[in-house]
């Protein structure tokens, strides 16, 4: 999220998460739900097959 400039506490605020649990979801602690991908794909316009994808992008 940070190649597009869009803070934790962004992400937690359309999530309606705290900041921390948003924390916990980027360091692997906690997984992700679709319902939270799919806000995520919607904030940096990004599908959320690709969210999910194996293949890293260089």
């Amino acid at each position: 999220m940070a190649r597009h400039r869009i803070s934790q506490a962004v992400v937690a605020k359309h999530l309606h998460l705290s900041q921390a649990a948003v924390s916990r979801r980027l360091n692997g602690v906690v997984p992700f739900n679709v319902a939270e991908l799919d806000v995520i794909g919607r904030l940096v316009n990004v599908p959320v097959e690709r969210l999910v994808s194996l293949e890293v992008a260089a």
